[in-house]
């Protein structure tokens, strides 16, 4: 969407007048990111124009946003390894900020979200008018992570960044610079199956994304963060991504996932291995 476009809802959401909410407990228990009150129907209309909500789920006061991806599938899987009080967490590619809502409930020292997404931004910085939470969200990509001088953060998370990166080595090299002495990296990315140290390279799309290059099996990702300087590397789960983790919904875009494999639900439209992803913990 042209950030054109979106600079009037910026301003339309900076002038609201709202009451602070905390996280609503019970919402949290199902996953969503939220609270229930009554609120004017303006709040309705602002986020109906900020589709599409990828990541989620949320609820503003008294409507359900159901994002594309139901993202707490993810986040329970990360949530029995993480250790996150008093620590300085950086989220690289955060999205509007679901995981950084959800990490609050560990009292980190610090909670910095990555996005060079205007869009994304602006559904944070909707949910944040109620929240009014400490999360910084800064407009920048994995590159600008060394304006956070370095080392700074004890913990990072990348999630679902990786394969978008022409250069994954450099990229993780990137994280573990900007990591403190023993810090740790949550990882996740796609991956194909099989035991050499290779690596998928789609020719011109992946599962109907442009923007996809390397997509490794468990071996080489392995191989890349040694390489780039992590020590202690475990691979915490693979799964492979399904239509009841991303689907169409109302606040989504027109296609997902069903739209981009074949018949059999094997592989792309493209003729690859339809997407798994790998989950990893790194150590420096």
């Amino acid at each position: 969407m042209n950030n054109k476009i979106l600079k009037p809802l910026l301003q339309c959401i900076e002038s609201l007048q709202t009451p602070c909410f905390s996280l609503d407990s019970q919402l949290l228990s199902r996953g969503i990111v939220g609270f229930e009150a009554e609120i004017s129907t303006e709040i309705y209309t602002i986020a109906q124009q900020l589709k599409p909500w990828r990541k989620g789920p949320f609820y503003i006061g008294n409507f359900f946003i159901d994002s594309e991806w139901v993202s707490s599938k993810k986040f329970d899987i990360l949530k029995p390894y993480l250790q996150l009080n008093g620590k300085r967490i950086g989220d690289i590619g955060c999205n509007n900020g679901y995981y950084l809502y959800r990490m609050l409930e560990f009292s980190p020292r610090e909670l910095v979200g990555f996005d060079p997404s205007f869009l994304a931004y602006l559904q944070f910085l909707l949910m944040n008018r109620f929240l009014q939470s400490p999360i910084v969200f800064e407009l920048l990509g994995v590159e600008h992570l060394p304006l956070y001088t370095p080392p700074y953060f004890d913990i990072l998370f990348c999630l679902g960044v990786l394969y978008h990166r022409s250069d994954p080595i450099q990229t993780l090299k990137i994280l573990k610079n900007a990591l403190t002495p023993g810090g740790e990296l949550f990882l996740d990315t796609l991956m194909i199956e099989g035991h050499h140290e290779v690596a998928l390279f789609p020719k011109e799309r992946y599962a109907r994304m442009k923007n996809v290059y390397f997509i490794p099996t468990q071996k080489t990702l392995e191989n890349w963060l040694y390489r780039a300087g992590f020590k202690e590397i475990q691979c915490l789960d693979i799964v492979k991504t399904t239509i009841e983790e991303q689907r169409v919904s109302c606040w989504s875009s027109e296609q997902s996932l069903g739209d981009f494999l074949d018949s059999s639900g094997q592989f792309s439209i493209e003729g690859y291995p339809a997407p798994q992803r790998i989950y990893v913990y790194a150590k420096i």
